[in-house]
Formats: structure tokens, C-alpha cells, sequence
């Protein structure tokens, strides 16, 4: 059975009729009478099509012929704002207040006016003055009101509190349980919005957004297995509240419970639109679980919404150096270098992945590249130094350590690759000599040393001095 929508067509007739009589009333022809209520609309009218000049001529001839209407004089103060002429608004404000001062919209537009001057202490001085007088959803929009001008002041605080009074006024208005949870994170006032959200839900326990807002409060403060508890109250009023899936799904990620994570966030996709956070969030878990296709294959997936997130690709390519799969992995890095050139980590991985393909160029190519960029780091230099070392470059290695020490410092790890630098040249008592220091300075980094050359432990002599050094501890 087809809908019957011949009232639009009706309600744009009377419209049409209304804007013609306008017309000739403009143009000086013979008209039909026009009403306040018709007045109104044409102002309307022509307001949303940004015909301002019309407008007011059109507020100015209806408040000629309705000049103790405030509805009328609200209109034209509102066109006054519009283009920028505050003290004409603010005088038509005054005169409308003289006629009827119950209407919240006189005060909206006051608070208006305050705030294009940049006279916020007025501006809430007047929604200030005026909140007790009004009951219900004006109060309600009041504080809403309030809450806004405290935003442009910068008076976060105090945008908590107005919007903490709306609930206490209205526990189930949607715009101040939306706007309180991004003030609450903003706030970090998380106990007070838990107390405020645990009383809305005892007063209306199937108030999804207070649920929703409960958890978030608990997220804020780590209480991740309250928060989750939460939304699932939220999810289970209502199966489709997104982003309750996805908060969700973060706190069990940092619960480390990556398969509820996955079955969560799988859902989340079941219902909203696609996002390349999402596709990457289950990339993780699954990384987490050590199911590299999989995580793969949901790093893809976000790079397909997001194919400019070089990031993307470098966890793409970490998934594949987990599996030692060194030449798709070389691949992904270089795709992540194409968008950001000047990432150390990303040549460091690429330098990694050619030294475990034997490719000496290549390597040490993309080490010397992160050295440049980050040269008062310690990483780039020791992963430059390892790459010289495994390709036999002992001499340039120790010129290398020389540098690395005058850019970032003296790190006991470049003790200790000096120390294999030395045994591994033959200089084997000038080699114990700086073991001997380095293990003084830094035992626990003994296992650089052992990662760099785990063969060194078949060397008597080091495998003897680091026994005497644990006895002597």
C-alpha cells in the first residue's frame, strides 16, 4: 500500500501562496491579509535560503503591523546576529524582554549576542540568572545553554557541572548523556560520573547511554572488567550500540583477552560501517595470539580503507618478521617507506630484514639511513655496529662504536659489542678487559652481547670471566 504524502505538496502550496502575497505586499499590489504565524514563516523562508536583505525587510513590515509581538522581535534580532549588528540585536532583545520575558529563545539569543562580543561573563550571567525560573526541557535546554558558553570560555570544569545539573534535571536527555561522557574522559572526574550515571540507571535501568557512559567512567579509571561489565548492559538493551562494542572491545584487549576482543569487535563490523581502527584492532589480537595470516590479513584490510597509514604496513611487515618470512616482510617496509621516509624503525626493520637475506649493501644501506635520522639515538648505532660486525667489517665497526659513543653517549651495550668486536679481531685480553668493564657497569646487558654473537659463549675465556664476575656477586 503506497504512502499518502499529498500534505507536502499542501504545505507547499500554502508556502508558494504565502511568499506570492509578500510579494505584492512589497510590491504595493492588492494582497490578502498575512497573520503573525505567516509572517514567521516567510522570515523563515527566507532566512534558510540566505536571502537576508528579505528577511528583514520582511521582520521590519510585520513588526510595523504586529509591534507587540516578541516572537516578531526575537525574529529580527536573530537576523541582527546573523550579520553581525550587536547593539541593534541587543536593543531588540531589550524591548522584546518588556513583552515577554518566558521565552528561553530571549536569553539564547542574549547569550548569543555575549559571545560574538567575546563577553562570556555576561553571557553566563544571563543563563545563569534565569535557569531557576524555568521547569522541564527549558531548563533542561538552559543548562545545555550554560554548558556551551563555559566551552567557549575555555571553563571545562564548569561544563561538567552544568551538564552533571541537566541529568539531575532530566537523567534521560540524550544531547547532555552524550556531551557528559566526552567531559567526563576530558575531566577525568570519573567517580562523579559514576556516582551521577549508577543513580540514572537506579531511576531508569534501561537507559542504554547511561550504561554506556558507567563503562566509559570505569574504563577511565582501568576498572576494565566493571566497564565491560557495562556495556554489556548497554548492548544488551541495545544489540546495535556500536561504539559500546567498541569500548568493549578495547578493554578486553587491555585485559589481554583477545579472542572476547576478536568475537566483540567482530560484531562491532556486523553493525556499523567499516573503520581501519577497527580492522586493525582485530589485527592486533590476532598478532598478540601469534596468528600472523590472520593479523595480516586485518592489517590489509585496514590498509584498504587507509592506504596512506604507513603504520599499516609496518605491522604488516612485524607480522611477517615474526615468522622470519624476511622477503614479503622487506616488501611491506619498503611499501611504509613510500609514506614516511624518515621513520628510523622502519629502516632499521628493512636494514634487519636484508641482513637475515644476506643482502651486506642493502642493510647497512637503511642502518646508516636511521642513524642519520635519529644520530643521538641509541638503536640505529647499535643495530649499524651489529650489521658491520655480522658482515665481517670489524675494523669499520670499531670506527662506528667510536661515533656512536661522541653522538649518543657511552652505552655499557657498546662496551660489550667492543668487547666482541675485539675478541673477534683476536685481541682477545683487550676484549675481556672491556667485558670485565661492561659487566661491572651493566650485567643485565650482558644479553646484547649474546644476541649480537651467540658463538662468543664458545670462547673459554669470556664464558670463564662472566662465571668469576657471577660468583664474586
Amino acid at each position: 500500500m503506497s504512502k499518502d504524502f499529498s500534505f507536502l505538496n499542501e504545505d507547499f502550496d500554502d508556502l508558494r501562496d504565502l511568499l506570492q502575497q509578500f510579494e505584492n505586499l512589497r510590491a504595493g499590489k492588492s494582497h490578502s491579509f498575512l497573520d503573525e504565524d505567516s509572517f514567521e514563516q516567510i522570515i523563515d523562508y527566507y532566512d534558510e535560503q540566505d536571502e537576508m536583505p528579505t528577511a528583514l525587510q520582511a521582520a521590519e513590515i510585520a513588526i510595523a503591523q504586529f509591534p507587540y509581538s516578541s516572537t516578531l522581535l526575537l525574529k529580527k534580532a536573530n537576523l541582527l546576529i546573523e550579520t553581525k549588528k550587536y547593539k541593534e540585536a541587543l536593543h531588540l532583545l531589550d524591548k522584546a524582554a518588556l513583552l515577554d520575558r518566558n521565552d528561553i529563545n530571549l536569553y539564547i539569543l542574549q547569550t548569543d549576542v555575549y559571545l560574538a562580543l567575546n563577553q562570556h561573563q555576561k553571557a553566563a550571567d544571563v543563563l545563569n540568572e534565569q535557569i531557576d525560573q524555568f521547569e522541564g526541557e527549558d531548563k533542561t535546554e538552559l543548562l545545555l545553554e550554560l554548558a556551551d558558553v563555559y566551552d567557549d570560555w575555555e571553563e571545562f570544569e564548569k561544563v561538567f557541572d552544568c551538564l552533571k545539573m541537566a541529568l539531575e534535571h532530566e537523567p534521560n536527555n540524550e544531547e547532555a548523556l552524550h556531551k557528559i561522557c566526552f567531559w567526563t574522559e576530558f575531566t577525568g572526574r570519573n567517580e562523579e560520573s559514576i556516582r551521577l550515571h549508577t543513580w540514572i540507571i537506579d531511576e531508569h535501568p534501561f537507559n542504554q547511554l547511561a550504561w554506556f557512559n558507567l563503562g566509559t567512567a570505569y574504563q577511565g579509571l582501568k576498572l576494565y572488567e566493571k566497564a565491560i561489565d557495562a556495556y554489556q548492559y548497554a548492548v544488551a538493551i541495545d544489540e546495535k550500540f556500536d561504539y559500546a562494542y567498541r569500548n568493549m572491545g578495547d578493554a578486553y584487549i587491555r585485559l589481554r583477552k583477545y579472542a572476547d576482543a576478536i568475537e566483540v569487535l567482530q560484531k562491532h563490523l556486523e553493525i556499523a560501517k567499516p573503520e581501519d581502527v577497527i580492522y586493525e584492532a582485530i589485527g592486533h589480537c590476532y598478532e598478540r595470539q601469534r596468528k600472523y595470516t590472520q593479523a595480516r590479513y586485518y592489517y590489509r584490510k585496514a590498509s584498504h580503507l587507509s592506504p596512506n597509514d604507513d603504520k599499516l604496513y609496518y605491522k604488516i611487515a612485524v607480522a611477517y618478521m615474526m615468522e622470519e618470512n624476511w622477503d614479503n616482510a622487506a616488501k611491506s617496509l619498503l611499501n611504509a617507506l613510500k609514506i614516511n621516509k624518515q621513520s628510523a624503525e622502519y629502516n632499521m626493520s628493512l636494514g634487519e630484514c636484508y641482513l637475515q637475506l644476506g643482502k651486506e649493501k642493502d642493510a647497512l644501506l637503511y642502518f646508516v639511513n636511521a642513524v642519520r635520522i635519529r644520530p643521538k639515538s641509541i638503536q640505529p648505532w647499535q643495530e649499524l655496529v651489529k650489521g658491520l660486525y655480522v658482515f665481517g667489517f670489524l675494523e669499520e665497526a670499531l670506527e662506528q662504536l667510536a661515533a656512536a659513543e661522541e653522538k649518543a653517549g657511552r652505552k655499557p651495550v657498546f662496551q660489550y659489542y667492543r668487547a666482541a668486536i675485539l675478541i673477534a679481531q683476536g685481541k682477545t685480553k683487550e676484549g675481556l678487559l672491556h667485558l670485565e668493564t661492561a659487566l661491572q657497569q651493566a650485567p643485565k646487558v650482558l644479553k646484547k652481547l649474546v644476541e649480537l654473537d651467540p658463538a662468543i659463549l664458545q670462547h673459554v675465556s669470556v664464558v670463564d670471566l662472566i662465571a668469576q664476575y657471577r660468583r664474586k656477586r
